[in-house]
């Protein structure tokens, strides 16, 4: 079976990986608009399935994986910062805090689609303003939702976490391969 992940994050796949020896990355342009008027459980998963049927469309006979990751806290979403200062801006609303992690992930097999969400809740210590300075002239927030990567540099602000490690990465493994076995795109 050929197997296509729609996404150029190197974090997908490399946990992808874990999953499949091998996949073709084929990255699915979408409109990543969040619509206000939704809940963002729905707005995720239908990023992650956008993703998913878009690149299906170019290869019909594969397995295309979609998956979409945001950050919230109280209600507001923390997308990937455009610059160092709205990176230390994240990293100070979230010090000391408990945010949200959604991500989804979303399969389509011979135009079946299937999809699954995670929600992991990440506690933050407390923070000083120059921990929060040496970890963004690191620049490794400016490409992470929320501003942090918790499987980088970014691990020594998590005070701790409630489920999936994984998906605070980037793609719910366990359920992502649960739900590919269940669709037959995987030995059961």
């Amino acid at each position: 079976m050929q197997y296509v992940l729609a996404s150029q994050s190197p974090r997908r796949r490399e946990l992808l990986s874990l999953i499949l020896d091998r996949f073709e990355v084929c990255p699915a342009d979408i409109d990543e608009t969040l619509n206000p008027q939704k809940p963002l459980r729905e707005e995720i998963v239908r990023l992650a399935a956008g993703k998913a049927l878009e690149a299906a469309k170019t290869h019909p006979d594969a397995a295309v994986i979609g998956a979409d990751t945001l950050v919230e806290l109280d209600g507001r979403v923390l997308g990937k910062p455009h610059s160092p200062e709205e990176a230390a801006q994240m990293l100070s609303l979230l010090s000391g805090r408990t945010h949200r992690v959604l991500t989804a992930a979303a399969a389509v097999l011979h135009g079946e689609l299937r999809t699954a969400l995670n929600v992991t809740e990440v506690d933050f210590r407390a923070l000083a303003p120059q921990e929060i300075d040496r970890y963004v002239a690191t620049g490794e927030p400016l490409d992470k939702a929320g501003a942090y990567g918790i499987q980088g540099k970014g691990a020594v602000l998590v005070a701790g976490i409630r489920g999936d490690f994984y998906s605070v990465m980037g793609l719910p493994v366990a359920q992502l391969y649960l739900l590919l076995r269940g669709m037959g795109a995987l030995p059961g």
